[in-house]
């Protein structure tokens, strides 16, 4: 095998393995579910309080890579907690829009009443890349809260 071939192996085989790294360093639709699912068994046997609190706190359980937890009150959409940015909590999620000006915390609590639980589009920082990327998040109702837990596409 001559040089160039050997080079372009070894060229595809590194871009093959940062590929895999780079989905693996990246949470997806099934790992929201199964955090959220996580979430809501946390918030039935814990309570709203203690619940809320380990959501923005508790790093080791409700933080997987890219993935947190985010929740606000149904009635006045002010965040009640926040696994990447706690400074959020007591805002009101209704009125903050995206990097486009999209309010899409109104989405959000329209899905719920609709549906109980779907999926939201949005512009937001990615806490890995400090980027603004498109954003997915998987909303559900749970007792008086909303929440969610967002992937990046």
């Amino acid at each position: 095998m001559n040089c160039s071939k050997i080079f372009f192996v070894l060229a595809a085989a590194a871009c093959l393995q940062i590929g895999a790294a780079s989905a693996a360093d990246k949470g997806n639709a099934e790992d929201a579910v199964k955090l959220m699912n996580k979430a809501e068994k946390h918030y039935k046997e814990a309570g709203k309080e203690k619940a809320l609190a380990d959501f923005t706190n508790d790093k080791t359980n409700f933080v997987d890579r890219d993935l947190y937890l985010f929740c606000f009150n149904k009635t006045d959409g002010h965040w009640t907690a926040h696994g990447n940015n706690p400074a959020l909590i007591g805002r009101d999620l209704l009125q903050i829009k995206d990097a486009n000006g999209k309010l899409f915390g109104g989405e959000m609590k329209q899905v719920v009443a609709d549906m109980k639980e779907g999926w939201v589009d949005y512009m937001w920082m990615n806490p890995t890349t400090k980027k603004i990327d498109a954003k997915t998040s998987f909303v559900r109702g749970i007792g008086d809260q909303i929440c969610g837990v967002g992937i990046y596409k």
